[in-house]
């Protein structure tokens, strides 16, 4: 009778046990999917107040799924490293030499977590006038005026391109401000999918690397050309959208009034970004898969690259 008492009692248990069991294993196991990461910069809709985010805060899809948020970390303290290049067009007008001085007061103005470098578009690369260093004000130092020689630089998309593959290995955030007019003299304009503009595009995100840009005019006939600069800054537009960046533009010909409010609101940026690891969904093919981040949290946006690389499922 005992025994009977007893085996009762043990199925009783058991079935009591079995769903906590499951979920501390459902808790301990890693979410089905492959990491993912990405940076996310945290935008007020309205006004400069940006509001906090937490993780719980966070959904990442991909079409109508929903993937697991497995981590959110504030590029900050211990994770606030940067990377920035500031990537100046070689083939500016005479008005760039203008906002030297505010280019300047941004790279000294960056914290110690911050390297600096400074390049220029030439000739399709990005010819290096000083290597990322922690010393700001010798970033600073090596700003110099443009040659503004017309067709000096043929794509703006070349030299991103070139600068993507030749970034040193680095854990640290990657980001460039681009200094140029977007006009892309080598392919042309009036073609929304560039092929050069689009492989500027996958090569920053395969190297994560998040793009901010000011059109700023060229020299000669492409410098007051409606059609040329209306392109120009949509094809830049293109980029920081997709790479999780900022594009900061005139809307017609002219160079902007100055570029402070620019670069402010790029430090704002840079002020909220997180480190977002998902498991995002394993694809037969390794391949590019577009994702929405997002959030419920009132006068929150959440702005990142567009798409994501998935190595395939493993068979």
């Amino acid at each position: 009778m005992k025994k009977a008492n007893y085996r009762i009692a043990a199925v009783i248990g058991l079935a009591l046990w079995t769903p906590v069991i499951g979920r501390l294993l459902a808790q301990n196991s890693p979410p089905p999917g492959t990491p993912a990461r990405l940076l996310v910069t945290v935008e007020a809709r309205h006004g400069t107040d940006v509001p906090d985010i937490g993780r719980r805060d966070v959904m990442v899809y991909e079409g109508h799924d929903r993937d697991q948020v497995t981590d959110w970390v504030p590029a900050q303290g211990d994770n606030a490293a940067l990377e920035l290049f500031v990537l100046l067009d070689d083939g500016s007008g005479i008005t760039l030499g203008t906002e030297l001085e505010s280019l300047r007061r941004f790279i000294t103005s960056q914290p110690a977590s911050t390297k600096v470098a400074v390049a220029y578009m030439q000739n399709g690369t990005a010819k290096v006038q000083q290597n990322l260093t922690s010393d700001h004000a010798l970033a600073a130092q090596s700003l110099r005026l443009p040659e503004g020689v017309s067709g000096i630089n043929g794509s703006p998309y070349f030299a991103l391109s070139d600068l993507a593959k030749h970034w040193p290995e680095s854990s640290a955030r990657r980001e460039v401000l681009m200094v140029t007019d977007g006009i892309d003299r080598y392919y042309g304009s009036g073609d929304p999918d560039d092929p050069y503009l689009s492989a500027a595009i996958q090569d920053a995100r395969l190297a994560g690397i998040v793009v901010y840009a000011i059109y700023t005019p060229g020299v000669g006939h492409f410098g007051h050309s409606y059609w040329q600069t209306y392109w120009g800054q949509i094809y830049l537009s293109r980029l920081t959208d997709e790479t999780g960046g900022e594009s900061y533009s005139v809307g017609f010909t002219g160079p902007p009034v100055n570029f402070d409010p620019y670069l402010d609101d790029m430090e704002r940026h840079l002020a909220h970004q997180y480190w977002l690891t998902f498991a995002a969904k394993p694809q037969k093919k390794s391949g590019w898969q577009r994702v929405k981040i997002t959030t419920e949290v009132s006068n929150a946006e959440l702005v990142s690259a567009t798409k994501v690389y998935v190595p395939a499922a493993p068979r």
